[in-house]
């Protein structure tokens, strides 16, 4: 029991670790050129970024599965070299996890950068930076509590993702099973005292990841 109980934390831990700095890297990027670009048709970019966040899991899940499955022009491109299938692996979740988490991040970072003054910014660009030296050299620095915040939103949204993972990753134990499909499994199987076990550990992992974020926007 001790094995089936630590087994899915450790894998959500290792999705969820993998599945925040792929989003971060993503979100950060995203936003900085969405705070310095201005051009048509803006408005509905930044609404496909923040669709994840709205939508049905179910939906996302398909929708995963319809891009990465193996009829799809990437999901056999992904078999031609690694002879295997993304559906229903461990990089199936992390892209779930990491799909689910944009938003969160991308929106936070966004109304962080937002928020840096945009003389400093001026300044340094009288004093012969580009806007890439700007963003990396001013507005990054001044939003550091801001990126804090956003890949620990980002990674608690991940880390409870059930959804868009069941639909694409499977519930495969030892392999893509996660604390919230694990939960769901055992319940069914009439495991109530794992499943408690189980939604104890996640209800502690999350209460610290919130009460992290609400110290560093309240410094």
């Amino acid at each position: 029991m001790y094995t089936e109980f630590l087994t899915p934390i450790y894998i959500s831990i290792q999705v969820t670790f993998i599945a925040s700095l792929l989003a971060f890297t993503v979100a950060v990027a995203a936003a900085g050129m969405m705070k310095r670009k201005h051009f048509r048709g803006k408005n509905i970019v930044e609404t496909i970024f923040m669709l994840p966040l709205v939508l049905p899991p179910t939906v996302i899940g398909f929708g995963l599965l319809y891009m990465f499955g193996r009829n799809s022009a990437i999901g056999q491109m992904y078999e031609r070299i690694f002879h295997d299938s993304i559906v229903f692996s461990f990089w199936a979740a992390v892209i779930a996890a990491t799909v689910v988490a944009f938003p969160l991040m991308y929106q936070t970072l966004k109304a962080g950068f937002e928020q840096v003054d945009r003389e400093l910014e001026e300044v340094a660009k009288v004093l012969g930076g580009n806007s890439l030296q700007v963003f990396r050299y001013v507005t990054l620095p001044l939003s550091k509590n801001v990126l804090l915040v956003g890949i620990v939103l980002g990674a608690a949204r991940a880390l409870g993702e059930f959804g868009a993972t069941m639909m694409f990753a499977g519930n495969i134990p030892g392999r893509t099973q996660t604390v919230p499909t694990a939960i769901y499994v055992a319940v069914e199987m009439g495991k109530t005292e794992l499943a408690l076990y189980w939604v104890i550990s996640i209800i502690i992992l999350s209460f610290f990841m919130l009460y992290f974020v609400r110290r560093s926007s309240s410094s």
